[in-house]
């Protein structure tokens, strides 16, 4: 049985900086294999995404709103993905989901698309206020 479970979620003032991981169970293949992104879905808004990464040295994606602040990495050994988020904004208060790609690559055109991915985890809650 497949699982991403999302952890590292909170409440944070506005500045304040959180990391969450997504830690991947049961995959049908190792976690290297897949592109993994984490999206978000404030409420009343829709799931939007946030961040995609490829495979091995391929790109990593982010959306205009969290460049230079959101930062997506991984460790393959430990079947863990990270996004690093500093200088939180009120804006970004939202659940966070992870989920995954077997394309194994990120591609502007649509690493956005809810429908690329095929395994999502059930989210993590992040609040930014002061």
């Amino acid at each position: 049985q497949v699982q991403l479970v999302e952890s590292g979620g909170g409440l944070v003032q506005p500045g304040k900086s959180l990391r969450l991981s997504c830690v991947a169970s049961g995959l049908p293949f190792s976690l290297d294999y897949y592109a993994v992104a984490w999206f978000r879905r404030a409420p009343g808004k829709e799931r939007e995404a946030v961040s995609c990464d490829s495979t091995g040295e391929g790109t990593s994606l982010y959306a205009d709103s969290v460049k230079g602040r959101f930062t997506i990495s991984r460790d393959n050994a430990k079947n863990t993905v990270y996004l690093q988020m500093n200088n939180l904004e009120p804006d970004d208060t939202a659940t966070y989901y992870c989920a995954t790609d077997d394309r194994g690559f990120c591609r502007d055109s649509d690493y956005y698309r809810i429908s690329q991915y095929d395994f999502w985890g059930r989210g993590t809650q992040v609040t930014v206020s002061s």
